[in-house]
């Protein structure tokens, strides 16, 4: 509808009287050129045009109908009927619709599910921290616990077996080191210089042989004896390695034994010491930091199952439903239109920024709904934009009037046209 004149007409049966309001700013226009013609037409006027009879009034539709005409103090603008509150519902996360529970008109409270995806995998992930938090718990409980009496007990008796095997070890490092490995060390340096001694006289007889022999069978003899000889020397060296070689292996071994059986000690007279003081207070911490950290991860879960669902936000009626079972959304998609059709409410349009400066919240409105031409409703300014909106090039600011009263037909939706009392 545009902003103007209002006129009065008929153009037959069942057609309702239209009327058009002209802007103050055009009424002020043409009332002083009015003035204007009235005083030039009487400077010009002669005696016997004074004395002329009067004119015949003008008729009633020859002349614009101002008893439509706006105060002065009255702001007009056209406008949209909406609900006071209204919202687009959408899943915070993508999913399978598994249920569709409402349809457009039915009446919800505030609270109530509307959409329901597929929970699967959000019942799992609780579940799944639902344990990891009951782990974290348990470990906390038991580092929180005091130091009992069979705990000690246990820990010394650890040590007391570890001191044990300490000495085992150490018996059995001295039993490779002693006597026994130093007698076979011992009895092979014996054969060895057995074996060279034989060596060298073996040698010394086999120099005369060749320079007194004249037989060559005896030469070969006393070649074959003085090979003999050299092997039987190589051969002690041997033994007396390997003698030597295993002697220093077990040695390695029983002083690794000891070091092992001393590492253990150490280890069970600190489970001693821990077991007398309790857990240790950065053992505590870290404990209830791993608490905290599985609880914050169950509360997300449970959040992530929590958006599975739509639920409304206020009490009202459902006027667009957007899916249907099976059907897979994504993230931010509007699914459910919720509005309070109880409370409707009037938004201007075309208020411009030369008239918005007069509104303030609280101002009396008189509603005119295009619909109900015969139903001026009763309303008044609760609240005035903060931005402007351009509408058709001028610069304008939305105005919002609640209703004193809403009559059934009026609808979400209709044009009207507010005057609002800005004396």
């Amino acid at each position: 509808m545009a902003r103007g004149l209002r006129t009065t007409g008929e153009s037959g049966p069942g057609v309702r009287t239209m009327k058009r309001i002209v802007p103050i700013r055009k009424w002020l226009g043409v009332l002083f050129l009015g003035m204007l013609l009235l005083v030039g037409c009487g400077i010009g006027q002669s005696p016997e045009s004074e004395s002329a009879e009067p004119a015949e009034p003008a008729e009633a539709s020859d002349v614009a109908d101002v008893s439509f005409q706006p105060a002065l103090g009255r702001v007009i603008a056209e406008a949209n009927i909406e609900p006071a509150r209204w919202t687009e519902l959408r899943f915070e996360v993508g999913g399978t619709v598994e249920q569709v529970l409402v349809e457009p008109g039915d009446q919800v409270g505030a609270g109530d599910p509307l959409v329901r995806l597929d929970p699967t995998d959000a019942v799992l992930a609780v579940q799944r921290a639902e344990q990891a938090l009951a782990s974290a718990q348990a470990q906390l409980a038991l580092l929180r616990v005091l130091p009992r009496a069979e705990d000690v007990a246990a820990a010394k008796a650890d040590v007391e077996a570890a001191q044990a095997a300490v000495s085992r070890a150490v018996a059995q490092r001295d039993q490779v080191t002693g006597g026994a490995i130093d007698a076979d060390i011992a009895a092979a340096e014996a054969e060895l210089a057995a074996a060279e001694a034989q060596w060298l006289q073996t040698r010394e007889e086999h120099r005369d042989i060749h320079e007194s022999a004249k037989e060559d069978e005896d030469k070969v003899v006393a070649d074959y004896q003085l090979h003999a000889a050299r092997e039987a020397v190589a051969a002690a060296q041997i033994k007396l390695d390997v003698q030597q070689a295993i002697a220093d292996e077990r040695a390695r071994e029983a002083g690794s034994g000891v070091g092992a059986a001393l590492a253990q000690q150490a280890v069970s007279e600190a489970q001693l010491d821990l077991a007398k003081v309790g857990s240790a207070p950065w053992e505590i911490a870290a404990a209830e930091a791993a608490v905290a950290q599985a609880e914050a991860a169950l509360a997300e879960a449970e959040i992530a199952l929590g958006r599975t669902v739509i639920f409304a936000p206020f009490a009202g009626t459902v006027t667009q439903v957007h899916t249907e079972v099976g059907n897979a959304v994504g993230t931010g998609e509007p699914l459910v239109v919720l509005a309070a059709l109880n409370q409707l409410e009037a938004r201007t349009i075309d208020l411009t920024e030369l008239d918005v400066v007069r509104v303030a919240p609280g101002q009396s409105v008189v509603v005119s709904v295009d619909a109900l031409p015969d139903q001026p409703l009763d309303g008044h300014v609760v609240r005035i934009g903060l931005r402007d909106v351009d509408y058709r090039g001028d610069v304008t600011y939305p105005v919002f009037v609640a209703l004193d009263e809403v009559v059934p037909e009026l609808r979400w939706g209709m044009t009207a046209v507010v005057e609002i009392d800005a004396d």
